[in-house]
């Protein structure tokens, strides 16, 4: 015996495809999508061209480290390859260490993993 379809929930679909257009819409205001529309698909640095094929490695970076600042005219923004991108988190990261002085530099390590060794050693020995 077969199992009678099942109908489908319009008003449950509905709900979805209008959920889907409003994240859609939504993501065409972000930054990334407004950054794509405005410069081409280039990275700044390393200038590969992107096609839509390939367009998710390329990202928008924030050149002041401000994820916050989105002027509307993209002044904070450029387009990098995800690899260009690395790269200049990488040297600001590095750049902001270096920055710091002595007060970056590591705590000297005090713990001591050996400290009873020998004396575990010689009492196995005579055991």
């Amino acid at each position: 015996m077969q199992k009678p379809k099942a109908t489908p929930d319009n008003a449950r679909l509905d709900r979805i495809v209008a959920a889907a257009r409003r994240d859609a819409e939504q993501r065409n205001n972000g930054y990334r999508e407004r950054a794509l529309k405005m410069y081409p698909w280039v990275c700044g640095r390393c200038t590969r061209e992107f096609t839509r094929a390939n367009v998710q490695e390329l990202t928008v970076h924030h050149r002041n480290h401000n994820h916050d600042d989105n002027p509307a005219d993209g002044s904070n923004w450029e387009l990098l390859c995800v690899y260009c991108h690395d790269n200049e988190h990488a040297r600001y990261v590095d750049h902001a260490a270096g920055s710091m002085g002595a007060a970056a530099a590591p705590a000297a390590a005090t713990a001591q993993p050996f400290a009873g060794l020998q004396a575990l050693l010689e009492k196995r020995g005579k055991g």
